[in-house]
């Protein structure tokens, strides 16, 4: 059945047929493009010079195979190596090397600190690590070696800034590289461990280049199209949606060291980009930036946002300040990364509130937390996928995989949501940050759409408290626009009468900035720590006495 003529009478939508290539593996995927666009450029160093490196397809395949046989003087096919670092061309070549010579990546935050970092080291039992030496004040080369000291299997530490020295172990080397299979570990991906201790998800290479293709083929992504990428290689937003979707289309890869609002224009203008793929929190710096000091942003059509919640006034500034079209995704680590999507020139009458379709060959339900089936269509219930995309399991953790995926395949992703007859999904947020207020169910996301329509609004995060007489209190972490007055009256009042009484913030703060992730997403864990450390709890009781209108 194919979802385009597909009407669900429940909330359910089904997977087409998987193509005949589906189960290629990320090396099949590079070999392809060499063949098909070799004299095409493929990767840019994310610099405005005229001194950045790049490489054509033909180039990226020589230089990754150099890698992999490099690699196979250190390790073995299905041996863990680990890379921590910032963006940088090296990182791509090592993705794509470790793929072809049958050795899994695992992917290191590089805001890790000591600890963290040795946590994954040894929970992955990684045997070898790629280190960018510095970063910003922080000597990572030295805590990867003090790391090693407590890890028995971890033999091998290599500087990414002594990339020439591990190049030349492949001098000379002509071996036939080895088979890889598609259902192979291609990467170990840590969740964000905002809860207990990280999670290692194994994705393998189909799950990686078929998430890549998909997404890339949903936006319409062609060999003109030229992706500016802020997104962080270590997250599969980075390292999958982006770098895999741009080879598979024959695309230019364009690689940042970081995200920066400025630079990221002035490569938009220098390169002329037109794909950006980023979270909600980036495009609003780049908003910002670009009444601060006007590009020519002429070539960029298309921003396509996941990661957090999109709001509709952020769809409106792209279109009306960079004359961009917007599309929006969803999905988590464990599904590599997304399970829906919106199209450009979508139209669904509400598609900018939802997340989009299922990607075909993706099979999405909004199960009934008690019973596990099909919810009836509009009724909220458990977002759960299943496709060739789910993880193959939590490294070495069992228990974690079980809770995870269930005996018949759905992964259960923790989100509450809701679909449509033409199976549009919306979002309401995680199931645990849903705020409950004197029994009343509230979800964070639609106080946030209502802030973020206010003029002075730039971001905007909504969390509950713990409250002695209501359970839980609303409370609005807000950040203003640049030069603009911002009271709490104000807000108050721009939301009574839209809302319910008793969903209005009852706290709110004002911020210079938020707690985010590497990735750009806001840690709402951290702005109710923060104010829970700050005020004490548990929180008086208000004598302001919201009814439930």
């Amino acid at each position: 059945m194919s979802p385009t003529d597909h009407e669900t009478m429940v909330s359910y939508w089904p997977a087409i047929p998987e193509p005949p290539d589906a189960h290629h593996t990320i090396g099949d995927a590079l070999r392809k493009a060499a063949v098909r666009w070799p004299s095409r450029t493929a990767l840019v160093e994310g610099i405005v010079s005229s001194g950045a490196c790049t490489w054509t397809y033909a180039q990226l395949l020589r230089d990754s195979e150099a890698v992999a046989r490099a690699l196979l003087t250190r390790f073995r096919p299905g041996e863990r190596v680990a890379v921590w670092s910032a963006n940088r061309p090296e990182w791509v070549l090592l993705e794509m090397g470790a793929a072809l010579a049958g050795i899994t990546l695992v992917t290191v935050n590089p805001a890790y600190r000591s600890a963290e970092l040795e946590f994954v080291l040894r929970q992955s039992r990684a045997q070898g690590i790629f280190v960018q030496p510095r970063l910003h004040s922080r000597d990572l080369l030295a805590m990867a070696r003090s790391a090693a000291e407590e890890l028995p299997e971890l033999r091998f530490i290599q500087s990414l800034d002594q990339w020439a020295d591990f190049m030349s172990l492949s001098s000379g080397k002509t071996a036939r590289l080895p088979q890889v299979s598609s259902a192979d570990p291609a990467q170990i991906q840590y969740t964000s461990g905002t809860t207990g201790f990280p999670k290692g998800a194994v994705l393998s290479h189909r799950a990686l280049a078929m998430n890549g293709r998909l997404y890339a083929e949903t936006i319409g992504a062609t060999p003109e199209d030229v992706w500016v990428n802020p997104m962080p290689l270590f997250h599969t937003a980075g390292c999958g949606l982006v770098t895999l979707g741009a080879l598979q289309t024959g695309g230019v890869h364009v690689l940042p060291p970081k995200f920066d609002a400025d630079l990221m224009l002035d490569l938009f203008e220098h390169h002329h980009g037109t794909l950006l793929l980023s979270v909600p929190t980036m495009l609003i710096r780049m908003l910002d930036a670009q009444h601060t000091a006007a590009r020519d942003l002429s070539s960029w059509r298309l921003a396509t946002l996941g990661g957090a919640p999109v709001p509709l006034e952020l769809i409106r500034r792209a279109r009306c300040d960079f004359g961009v079209d917007v599309g929006i995704g969803y999905g988590q680590t464990e599904t590599a990364p997304y399970v829906t999507h919106t199209v450009p020139g979508d139209t669904h009458p509400q598609w900018a509130e939802t997340v989009g379709r299922p990607l075909p060959h993706v099979e999405v339900k909004i199960a009934d937390r008690d019973t596990g089936e099909p919810a009836a269509l509009g009724e909220l219930g458990e977002i759960c996928t299943r496709s060739i995309c789910v993880m193959s399991g939590y490294f070495e953790d069992p228990e974690a995989t079980d809770r995870a995926v269930d005996k018949n395949g759905w992964l259960h992703t923790g989100d509450l949501g809701s679909m449509d007859a033409a199976g549009y999904v919306c979002i309401k947020g995680r199931i645990k940050d849903m705020i409950i207020r004197g029994g009343e169910n509230i979800y964070p996301r639609e106080i946030e759409e209502l802030l973020f329509t206010h003029d002075t609004v730039a971001d905007v995060a909504v969390v509950g408290l713990p409250h002695p007489e209501w359970g839980e209190i609303v409370a609005a972490f807000v950040r203003a626009r640049p030069g603009a007055p911002l009271t709490q009256d104000n807000l108050i009042s721009h939301c009574t009468g839209r809302i319910a009484s008793y969903k209005i913030p009852e706290v709110w703060e004002f911020v210079p900035e938020f707690p985010q992730t590497a990735s750009g997403k806001i840690q709402k864990f951290a702005l109710r720590d923060q104010y829970l450390g700050r005020a004490g709890r548990p929180l008086k009781p208000e004598t302001n006495d919201r009814s439930q209108a």
